[in-house]
């Protein structure tokens, strides 16, 4: 066993099980001497039946925890490993074991050499007359070690967590053997009545003693259950950081932490006072209102206020919040200290709302304030995240605020912004997205360094019955745990609000037993409600954005409007476009030895740069590093974004020769450009893009982006789609930039890698198919602004390109979906020249036919629409057919807000054509449910708009090759045969 082993296995303390390396020869004649060496206490636990009297499982069935110290495994392996590293450098093991050693060996040499076998004895220790009193005396502290980790292992399934104390509250009723429950358990350390006072040293794995090192076999239980039998579960044990467990023990062992000081229970009892009068006024004003009150929970408010003093003592300096709709209210007003006033306009049904929009419920809604924290004196500001009903959906988005927050203020290590969730009990366990967002927690471009968890007992609620006590839970973290009551209301005495402070024994000491609180100090809370209550009366006018929860100073105006209604164009100059294509064909860093086949794609867009063309990757890349340059922060997240699915970004290089060794060469662009973050995500998509809207929700000047791996993926995240994206700005007044990039096409691949599922966001559109629009000259950033999110399918990277910056350079933000291509990403046709990106040009929502159907429109027989990849389908086929003059093909690159103005003036520009809507997606998929009202619309129901494409069907595409392809080539066939509608009514 090397020295590291033996030293780092002496402290672990987690259940790992280290399995003991073969011994050479020369160690076994050892081992035969090791029981005569040691004396009988070594013998006893190298006996391997009898390893079960030191070892016993815990509820969990994981791994034994067996000798005081070890890693786990048998004691006798663990001994031997110990004794042979003491054997070569008594330095080597902690100082414990070189005493235990040199006073075993010492003893040893007074006892004659017996055989090993001859000491195989039963499970139960009987007594040993021939052992020495030093013998005795190393087995019985061994025994107190094994009893101290026990408790530390397992106290927590007989701590006291029915806050009403009458039922078993569905608890396991489990007692585990080794727990001293009652006094003859101490024979199962082959401990007797008689050892209670004798004296233990305590070892180096506990903090019970203070600073004593020796204690009481008495006291030490006593202390023992004192911290871990009590109203506070702890299970940390499975813990594999020993600095970790060690922090644990030391918060929760030390005699007299749980003591505060008179001020800080005077602190906690008037801020419990506040948490449950708040409840309690209304109750009384709106006893039939929804409110998801407190009651039973009410100490979660000076739990949090706690949180926050402390966080703000060691420099945090903003707190970003998530929660359930439980208890919102009374966090709005005691914790984040929203104006009562405003919460209690909530309640009024006759109130106006102000702002457009839904609106949501008032335990919905959040908030944003910047105070003074009146324990520390200090600024800080305290956020609020609004949340839907979906339990826990709102995890992932906290923690993508409170990355993007520390990202601005260079916060590396969590030290000026943190997080704090609250959980409901059963949402905690059963909700997913739980799961997905905990296992962000460690990975780059991801983790926020840590996050204050509160699990909040839903169990009971409030009562007036005198048993009944309300309860309420503690903060908790992976390792704490509390459920316990705190005061209940004497029904039977209306003067006074009788508190029953069960926390902690020494609150008797300072307000006695029961404590009838100064009823001016909760007359005066009263009046602080009552007061704020008349003032909400005067309102006439309810205003969602006092709620919003993420504002951008200085981006809006003093209203909360656009600074403007324009939108510049998005080209730029053609020395910035070949400055971006030379470094993103080239290794900024020097001796960076990349991949040989990464070498040809680089020569490749250094081609196409000289050649003043681009393609997709390379688009993108001209977008992004455009917007670097203007101060413009990039993230683009996702799984295998850093080279692409399709293996066409490669953004992220790779040294061939040091491991490890990465270049982003986006990052090289300019000396004083804003940062490029690409980071792999973990295989999630409910998380991953919880956590992308989190970030894009805390700055308006920066572009994120979450790219799922196949479009149809989006799907296991639409809650965050249907509850944040979809409807955030009309609920809460949010805008949000996000950008999600769907790959999407039907090329033959199957069911599930096929389809982004285009109308489904095109169902959730909130553009009035029906409505005959007003054209000014403002009509496109007037539409823009009004929808709820923008859905384009580009044909050229140009577009691509152009989005991308039109997205920033909008006065405003919305979020943008993006169904971007697959097999185009290499087609020779997919290719857009520099002219189309220079200064003067911008994003074209609808681009028009450009050939020799253009020229002579009025001889154009039909007219076909198309949005994306089908667009090359049919001019290929076009040209087959020898159709250019006969049919006009126009590209929607916007699809919605529809671009009502310019399909008119498509329409009308071919008089004399039927017009046709062309998909490749099956007819009940894809745009034509969407695009046909609103062409309908727009014709005044002059003109029928045909479809052409796949047949309804249940599944996205087929799995058939062969299908495919057939399929394809007879919706090609409709659309250019002109006489395919003749004698149809529409």
């Amino acid at each position: 066993m090397s020295e590291g082993l033996a030293t780092r296995a002496s402290f672990c303390p987690g259940p790992v099980v280290y399995a003991s390396p073969a011994l050479p020869v020369s160690r076994m004649s050892q081992l035969r001497l090791l029981p005569s060496r040691l004396g009988a206490q070594a013998t006893r636990i190298l006996t391997p039946h009898n390893v079960q009297m030191f070892s016993w499982h815990s509820r969990s069935s994981g791994p034994p925890a067996t000798f005081p110290s070890s890693k786990g495994g048998g004691s006798s392996s663990y001994m031997e490993e110990m004794y042979f590293a003491w054997l070569e450098n008594p330095q080597s093991v902690h100082k414990s074991w070189d005493s235990f050693f040199r006073k075993a060996s010492e003893e040893g040499s007074c006892v004659p050499a017996q055989p090993l076998l001859s000491f195989l004895v039963p499970e139960s220790r009987p007594a040993v007359s021939s052992r020495t009193k030093t013998s005795k005396l190393v087995e019985d502290h061994l025994a107190v070690q094994s009893l101290i980790r026990a408790y530390q292992i397992r106290g927590h399934h007989v701590a006291q967590l029915d806050p009403l104390g009458i039922l078993d509250a569905d608890l396991d009723s489990f007692v585990p053997s080794d727990l001293i429950t009652t006094i003859d358990k101490l024979a199962f350390y082959d401990l007797r009545e008689a050892d209670l006072d004798k004296e233990f040293r305590l070892p180096m794995t506990t903090f019970i003693g203070g600073s004593e090192h020796t204690l009481s076999l008495r006291e030490i239980i006593r202390r023992l259950e004192s911290t871990y039998c009590q109203h506070i579960g702890l299970e940390f044990m499975f813990i594999n950081d020993v600095e970790q467990c060690q922090w644990i023990r030391q918060k929760f062992e030390t005699p007299g932490v749980m003591r505060f000081s008179s001020e800080e229970k005077r602190t906690l009892l008037a801020r419990l006072v506040r948490s449950m009068r708040f409840e309690d006024f209304l109750a009384r004003k709106w006893s039939s209102e929804k409110r998801f009150g407190l009651e039973g929970c009410e100490v979660m408010i000076p739990a949090l206020k706690t949180i926050i003093d402390k966080s703000s003592e060691m420099g945090i300096e903003n707190v970003i919040l998530g929660m359930p709709h439980r208890g919102r209210l009374n966090v709005l007003a005691n914790v984040i200290r929203k104006d009562l006033e405003q919460i209690f306009c909530q309640f009024d049904p006759k109130l106006e709302a102000a702002d457009e929009g839904s609106g949501d419920v008032k335990y919905h809604l959040g908030m944003y304030h910047e105070r003074i924290n009146r324990v520390t004196n200090r600024n800080i500001a305290l956020s609020l995240v609004a949340s839907p009903s979906h339990l826990e959906a709102v995890d992932p988005v906290v923690q993508g605020k409170t990355k993007a927050e520390q990202f601005y203020r260079g916060d590396a290590q969590g030290k000026k912004v943190m997080s704090i969730l609250v959980h409901g009990d059963a949402a905690f366990a059963g909700q997913g997205v739980v799961y997905e967002t905990f296992h962000l927690s460690d990975l780059p471009s991801y983790t926020t360094n840590g996050t204050v968890h509160v699990v909040v007992n839903n169990q009971i609620g409030f009562t007036t019955d005198p048993r009944m006590a309300r309860s309420s839970p503690y903060p908790t973290d992976v390792a704490r745990v509390v459920n316990a009551p705190i005061f209940h209301v004497n029904a039977d005495d209306p003067e006074a609000v009788i508190y029953v402070c069960s926390v902690a024994a020494e609150w008797r000491n300072t307000f006695n037993k029961d404590v009838v609180v100064d009823l001016e100090e909760i007359a005066k809370y009263d009046r602080i409600c009552e007061e704020a209550y008349g003032k909400s009366k005067d309102k006439k006018i309810l205003h969602i954005k006092h709620w919003l929860d993420s504002p951008w100073p200085g981006f809006f105006n003093v209203d909360g409007e656009p600074k403007s209604m324009t939108c510049p164009a998005t080209g730029i100059p053609e020395d910035v476009l070949t400055h971006i294509g030379d470094v993103a064909s080239s290794v900024p860093l020097e001796d960076f030895k990349i991949h040989t086949g990464l070498s040809r794609i680089l020569r490749s867009r250094a081609d196409m740069t000289k050649k003043r063309t681009v393609d997709w990757a390379l688009a993108e890349y001209m977008a992004f590093g455009s917007l670097l340059k203007e101060g413009i922060h990039v993230r683009l997240s996702g799984q295998d974004v850093e080279r692409g699915t399709f293996s066409h970004r490669h953004h992220v290089l790779h040294d061939q020769e040091i491991d490890r060794r990465t270049c982003v060469p986006m990052n090289h662009l300019w000396p004083d450009q804003a940062p490029y973050t690409v980071c792999n995500s973990s295989l999630s998509e409910y998380g991953v893009l919880g956590f992308e809207l989190g970030y894009a929700m805390a700055s308006p000047n920066a572009l994120v982006l979450w790219e799922a791996q196949f479009g149809d993926f989006h799907n296991t995240a639409q809650c965050i789609i249907d509850q944040f994206i979809s409807t955030g700005q009309a609920k809460w007044v949010r805008h949000n930039g996000i950008v999600l990039l769907l790959p999407h096409g039907m090329e033959g691949m199957g069911p599930e890698h096929s389809s982004a599922r285009p109308e489904r966001f095109l169902q959730m559109s909130n553009d009035d198919s029906d409505a005959y629009p007003t054209f000014t000259k403002d009509f496109e950033v007037n539409q823009l602004y009004d929808c709820n999110w923008i859905v384009v399918n580009c044909s050229t990277p140009a577009s691509y390109f152009h989005v991308l910056r039109r997205q920033i350079l909008l006065p405003f933000r919305k979020p943008l979906i993006i169904f971007t291509p697959k097999s185009l990403l290499r087609h020779p046709e997919a290719k857009s020249n520099f002219d189309h990106m220079l200064c003067g040009t911008s994003f074209q929502r609808v681009i028009p036919e450009d050939g020799a159907a253009a020229q002579a429109p009025e001889q154009v027989r039909r007219l076909i629409f198309c949005t994306g990849k089908v667009y090359y389908d049919l001019v290929k086929e076009r040209s087959s057919q020898g159709l250019e003059e006969q049919v006009a093909i126009t590209r929607l690159e916007q699809i919605s807000p529809f671009p009502f103005d310019l399909i008119k003036q498509e329409a009308e520009k071919y008089p004399s054509a039927e017009l046709v809507w062309c998909q490749e997606e099956h007819k009940n998929m894809g745009y034509y449910d969407y695009i046909s009202p609103r062409f309908m619309t727009i014709l005044s129901r002059a003109r029928p708009i045909w479809y052409v494409g796949r047949d309804p069907a249940a599944a996205p595409a087929t799995g058939n090759r062969n299908t495919h392809l057939v399929s394809l080539k007879k919706f090609l066939d409709t659309a250019f045969n002109l006489q395919a509608f003749e004698g149809k009514t529409f």
